[in-house]
């Protein structure tokens, strides 16, 4: 049975599930609508928003619910409950950098993105550097030698950090090594060189 995900035609909050999908190789139909098209898409998807996967004619929208569904049936979800309660608890945090970093983005680009840089990105970061060294063992996972979802979250949110400002891991050499790294897996590679010819946006208004 063939998936088919669908988001907007920028990175966003379905860039993770997209690298992830990816990475596993697991054939999925990239469907990709401009925010034109979003209109009349929106009145089909349960709660009126998106990304959604399509398995079948079975539906899963909320970005979380999908990309932990997926780490579920391909085993990134953690080896034991101790393992997993500590990446869903990585991936909140990362969702709350996000949520800070798209509220500044959609609402306070002009005046906030220098305080956002200074004062509340390094904040962020360094909590999630902290967090990132429990399972210290050399393998620069979330959850140690095992690779899991919340990797593929922590590496596009990483990312972006980076385009707005690209010394923004200097501080934080776990994040950073992490990031190197994360990226020159086999399977992303290409996929992230094709997405930089693309140059895929990474927010809707334009803001990066």
């Amino acid at each position: 049975m063939t998936l088919k995900f669908s988001y907007f035609g920028t990175r966003g909050i379905g860039e993770p599930i997209r690298m992830l999908l990816t990475d596993q190789e697991v054939a999925f139909i990239d469907h990709r609508f401009s925010w034109e098209q979003w209109a009349d898409i929106k009145p089909t998807m349960i709660f009126g928003s998106c990304p959604c996967l399509t398995m079948g004619d079975k539906e899963i929208v909320q970005s979380g619910t999908i990309i932990r569904h997926l780490a579920r049936i391909h085993g990134l979800n953690g080896t034991n409950e101790e393992e997993t309660i500590f990446i869903d608890m990585f991936y909140e945090g990362v969702r709350d950098l996000h949520a800070t970093y798209a509220t500044m983005i959609y609402q306070n680009y002009e005046n906030g993105r220098q305080p956002f840089i200074q004062d509340v990105l390094p904040e962020h970061l360094a909590r999630l550097e902290k967090l990132f060294r429990t399972y210290e063992n050399g393998e620069n996972f979330v959850a140690g030698a095992n690779i899991s979802y919340v990797d593929y979250v922590l590496f596009e949110e990483l990312d972006i950090q980076k385009i707005l400002s690209p010394t923004a891991l200097d501080r934080t050499p776990q994040l950073k090594k992490f990031h190197e790294q994360f990226g020159e897996r086999k399977n992303l590679t290409e996929y992230l060189k094709k997405r930089a010819i693309m140059k895929t946006p990474v927010n809707g208004n334009g803001k990066q």
